[in-house]
Parts: C-alpha cells; sequence; structure tokens
C-alpha cells in the first residue's frame, strides 16, 4: 500500500507540530533561566556596579589630588631619617 503525497504531506505537518511542541516544551526552562538572569542583572548586578563606581570615582578623584602631598611627605620623611642617622652618628661620638 503506497502512501498518498497528501498522506505524506499530513503525516509531515504532524511530525512538525510534534517537533514543534516537543521544542518548545524543552526550551521554556532555558527561556525562564534567561529571564531571571535578565531581571538579576537589571535589578541587582547593575544597580551593584553602580554604587561601586558613585563610590570608586570621589575616592579615585582624592587619591589623585593626594599623590603630590604623599610624595612630598615620602621625600620630608627620607631627609628626616638621614638627618636622625647623622644626629645618632654624631651623639654616639660625643658619649
Amino acid at each position: 500500500m503506497a502512501l498518498s503525497n497528501e498522506d505524506l504531506l499530513a503525516i509531515s505537518q504532524l511530525l512538525d507540530i510534534k517537533l514543534k511542541s516537543a521544542l518548545q516544551a524543552e526550551l521554556q526552562p532555558l527561556k525562564d533561566d534567561i529571564r531571571y538572569i535578565k531581571l538579576h542583572l537589571e535589578n541587582e548586578t547593575d544597580k551593584r556596579i553602580q554604587l561601586l563606581a558613585e563610590n570608586y570615582v570621589p575616592a579615585a578623584k582624592r587619591y589623585e589630588k593626594a599623590v603630590p602631598e604623599i610624595e612630598a611627605m615620602q621625600a620630608d620623611i627620607e631627609i628626616m631619617k638621614k638627618v636622625i642617622t647623622e644626629h645618632s652618628e654624631k651623639l654616639q661620638k660625643l658619649a
């Protein structure tokens, strides 16, 4: 018994419907996961990154302004170390 073209077409359409339904059922959990991830990124991660940026920028600007002052203090400390060492040596000679 040979199948007609109409029979083959009907079988093909039924298989397409079944496959599409099965594929949608398989993909739905993935779609749900993707939706959850997008919502999490939007509601949690993006807000936290924004908070970090809001706190980082002022701190970075303060540090940038303080760099010359810190470098000057380091230079002063080096000079003080040398002077203290020299004075210690002179005091040792006097004692």
